[in-house]
């Protein structure tokens, strides 16, 4: 329970990491957002068989990273905490598409494994992206750029709610476990039963103290606005980061580049 606790705390460290001042910081979040969401769609727009076809848009992600002086580690942690989903998604694939792809060096490569390394890389870059997002930006940010730039408000005010949510959710079944460890002796009656009625008790408290908080934020004046600190602006930066990447994206799309490049090293040393 210790390691659930810490990773679910340290998701918190991404507000944190927003909290600075650079200039992809400043940035207007709906900004961000489009240019990711544009990011996020290109790359998932690729066939199952290009990987080559996607290694330019790793410099997007990198881009975020070092302009936002975010942690390359911590980053990766959070990416390598989701991967098991997306391992499951594509193990099957080198079993079920046994067919030659290419032979590299006299090794047969099947399509299975190809795909298998486009799902890896395409979520790797996707997730990625999404995260160094929330660590420029902040998720109360990206909700509210997702209400300004007309997505439904219920949807807009639910996944903030999710987002704080979880955090109750972990302190109260932090609590219950704690409190039931400390009750037992060496382990006993720690069973399936009795881990059954934590959860039922979980649900119940967490439903309670979900309503003391939305009845403390109405009277504090809560309308269904989400609110921050810093206001939006939309000025000639944001158009030049969007129209930049934008365009980078669109190029990357439609030319690949790492065998363009090939072909023309080979043609040159040839």
């Amino acid at each position: 329970m210790g390691k659930l606790e810490h990773h679910f705390y340290d998701i918190g460290y991404m507000d944190t990491l927003a909290g600075q001042d650079t200039a992809v910081h400043r940035l207007d979040p709906r900004a961000k957002l489009i240019t990711t969401m544009i990011f996020i769609a290109v790359v998932v727009s690729f066939g199952k068989y290009e990987v080559s076809a996607l290694i330019p848009f790793i410099f997007y992600p990198v881009f975020l990273l070092a302009a936002g002086n975010l942690p390359l580690a911590y980053i990766l942690r959070r990416i390598l905490l989701v991967s098991p989903f997306a391992i499951l998604v594509g193990i099957f694939n080198p079993i079920l598409d046994q067919n030659t792809f290419m032979m590299v060096g006299g090794l047969s490569i099947t399509g299975g494994w190809v795909s298998f390394a486009s799902i890896l890389l395409r979520f790797t870059l996707t997730v990625g992206a999404a995260m160094t997002l929330v660590a420029v930006t902040g998720f109360n940010a990206v909700c509210m750029a997702l209400d300004k730039l007309g997505a439904p408000r219920f949807f807009a005010l639910q996944l903030l709610f999710l987002y704080r949510y979880l955090f109750v959710l972990v302190d109260e079944a932090v609590r219950m476990v704690r409190a039931r460890s400390l009750r037992v002796f060496d382990g006993k009656g720690m069973n399936i039963t009795a881990y059954g009625s934590l959860l039922g008790h979980l649900l119940l408290r967490t439903l309670n103290r979900a309503q003391r908080i939305h009845s403390a934020m109405w009277c504090r004046g809560f309308d269904g606005n989400i609110r921050i600190m810093k206001p939006f602006s939309f000025g000639r930066a944001e158009y030049v980061f969007m129209a930049g990447w934008i365009s980078l994206f669109v190029a990357w799309r439609l030319v690949n580049f790492p065998l363009w490049l090939g072909a023309a090293v080979a043609e040159f040393m040839g």
